[in-house]
């Protein structure tokens, strides 16, 4: 997080612009040390500024970025910028929706890895414990955005939780026979417990390995899922 604080606060205070030996979570460059960058195909172009302003927001937060700093992380100039986003809620919410995707996809792969259920159960949390421990800190839009206030926010952020959990009442449903609320309530328990378990582990600055806290919050976990009765029983 300090890396990419320090890289971000030296675009905003010198005309030099950012490192460009650093990479989004993607492989892709989001600056090219202030220079204009050369023309890109569209899609291109538009991962290149998704991955300079995901760098922003994290580092600022929503209210304390700037379109400026953004263009100026990306290499481009701020028409080029506005081409793409109409304004700075529209960059900020594609952002944020490309996370959301990350996370809804990461915990859906983990889930289908395997059909052993204890095993689901660890890929599922391993998921969590991936996703906040991303180099790009994206997370922090996702469960600690400036502006969940704003309906748009608001909705990809309940899209996140809503659909891993929906992933996890599937399986619980279809493996036990429960019925929808009790097939639910274990969904929700599963996903927070390990969204917040993964969260603190992070903040306290990693202070066991991951292996160890994925391994603990499976304790957890299954000391109550191993429980639920499988409908073949």
């Amino acid at each position: 997080m300090t890396d990419v604080t320090d890289r971000s606060s030296s675009v905003g205070n010198s005309t030099g612009g950012t490192s460009g030996g650093s990479r989004s979570a993607s492989g892709t460059p989001p600056t090219n040390g202030g220079r204009r960058s050369a023309r890109l195909p569209r899609d291109a172009r538009r991962a290149q500024l998704l991955a300079a302003a995901s760098e922003i927001f994290v580092a600022r937060g929503y209210h304390s970025a700037g379109m400026d700093e953004i263009a100026e992380c990306a290499g481009v100039s701020k028409p080029v910028l506005y081409q793409h986003f109409p304004g700075k809620l529209d960059l900020y919410v594609a952002v944020l929706q490309n996370y959301v995707d990350s996370l809804i996809s990461g915990l859906r792969q983990a889930l289908r890895s395997t059909t052993d259920n204890h095993k689901r159960v660890r890929a599922a949390v391993l998921a969590f414990y991936d996703f906040v421990d991303n180099d790009s800190q994206g997370f922090r839009l996702v469960f600690e955005s400036d502006l969940m206030g704003d309906p748009q926010v608001q909705s990809r952020v309940d899209q996140a939780t809503e659909a891993c959990v929906d992933a996890v009442f599937d399986l619980v449903s279809h493996d036990s026979g429960l019925d929808p609320h009790r097939a639910r309530i274990l969904a929700v328990g599963l996903v927070g417990t390990s969204q917040f378990t993964a969260r603190y582990w992070l903040e306290a600055d990693r202070p066991i390995t991951k292996e160890e806290a994925v391994d603990t919050t499976v304790t957890l976990a299954w000391g109550g899922l191993s429980h639920v009765p499988l409908q073949s029983q």
